[in-house]
């Protein structure tokens, strides 16, 4: 049986979103005060069978719970995988690491129905035996179960890692979904954090229908095409983007249905990359609209996740965060492909340390709670 090293700092990170287009591996060692050092990344891309079947379980509208079992063991083997992979990259053994965190898959997240829930799989027990490595996940249903939305659970990890007394900061992440932490200068202040709206989603699915690339590279598709001011003014009207925090959403929400039913709205059809060109502006005014509503006096945007490679994206955001600075987290020290997988292995950390991993300011719970389960290994 493992000996669990209960002094060992290092951690293994692992995320997949809602872009549901792999794993993001990450091996970090952590150290006081604030401080951590990355020893080792791995990206592990599901298969096309794989991400098929993810997607069929996301969309589909009859709950098939054998699939959905067998993908959940299927899932855990892939993420173990993917921690034996970064484990190698950093010439470390079993007995050097203290814990895996896994996000897990995420298949539903309804934080706002009658009997709340959200459900990630990748068997974390499955991933514990692959590995012999302890595993924490089921990261989600503490919070909602403290009556919180269960996400947005990083904002804790980014107050811990990038806040500062200098500046009003906000950390967008645009993956799938884009969500946003307000880190204020004013330590009195509280963090605040939320889900905007569509990131990368509806992009990835529009270009995936039309072309059969599963993204638009850089924006590029976007960038070719013209933005519809009436289709945008439709979507933008949809009441999540009026809610005020805390709140969180997810693909079950924002998809391609969703989209269709505001282009029916409009008085003549428009081309696909107009359609394209349209949700680009939907992602980045969606979220500037967030920042000057609820998050009035940032100065400086940070951005990470997989959206912070689209360039038009990118550049539709700065033209319209007048004031403030736009840049990627990796001029705070941490590559924005990393961030989330890091999360994961901090929130970890935390979870065998007897300390809180959310903030209920963000996520709306009655109090601070200790989230996620812990799966030993051995």
């Amino acid at each position: 049986m493992q000996k669990k090293n209960s002094n060992g700092k290092n951690y293994i990170g692992l995320m997949s979103g809602t872009s549901a287009d792999g794993i993001d591996a990450v091996l970090v060692c952590f150290s006081s005060p604030r401080k951590l050092k990355i020893k080792a990344t791995h990206k592990q891309a599901f298969s096309t069978e794989i991400r098929a079947q993810i997607q069929t379980l996301i969309h589909s509208g009859q709950n098939d719970l054998e699939a959905a079992a067998e993908l959940d063991v299927i899932l855990g083997e892939s993420f173990a995988d993917a921690a034996l992979h970064v484990l190698e990259q950093a010439n470390l053994s079993v007995k050097q690491i203290s814990a895996i965190g896994s996000h897990g898959q995420t298949l539903r997240h309804r934080p706002n129905s009658k009997h709340p829930f959200s459900i990630q799989i990748g068997n974390p027990a499955v991933i514990a035996a692959r590995t012999g490595i302890t595993t924490v996940a089921n990261f989600r249903i503490a919070d909602i179960a403290a009556g919180g939305q269960g996400a947005p659970l990083v904002p804790a990890f980014h107050h811990w890692m990038f806040r500062s007394s200098r500046s009003n900061r906000v950390i967008l992440n645009i993956g799938g979904i884009a969500n946003v932490s307000y880190l204020p200068s004013d330590i009195k202040s509280p963090v605040l954090g939320f889900d905007t709206g569509p990131g990368n989603t509806l992009l990835d699915n529009w270009i995936y229908q039309h072309l059969g690339k599963p993204l638009d590279a850089a924006g590029a598709w976007a960038a070719s095409g013209q933005c519809s001011p009436e289709l945008l003014h439709l979507l933008l009207g949809d009441p999540y983007f009026q809610i005020a925090p805390p709140k969180s959403t997810g693909r079950e929400y924002f998809h391609l249905g969703w989209l269709k039913a505001f282009m029916e709205k409009l008085p003549h059809p428009i081309s696909a990359q107009d359609v394209q060109a349209t949700l680009s502006h939907l992602s980045a005014q969606s979220i500037i609209q967030a920042i000057r509503i609820w998050l009035a006096g940032t100065n400086e945007v940070y951005v990470c996740g997989g959206g912070s490679h689209n360039q038009h994206l990118m550049a539709i955001l700065k033209e319209n965060l007048a004031g403030a600075c736009l840049q990627t987290t990796e001029a705070l020290g941490l590559h924005p492909d990393w961030v989330e997988a890091t999360a994961f292995a901090w929130l970890a950390h935390r979870t065998l340390t007897g300390r809180p991993g959310n903030l209920p300011n963000v996520t709306g719970a009655k109090k601070a709670v200790i989230l996620g389960g812990i799966y030993k290994a051995g």
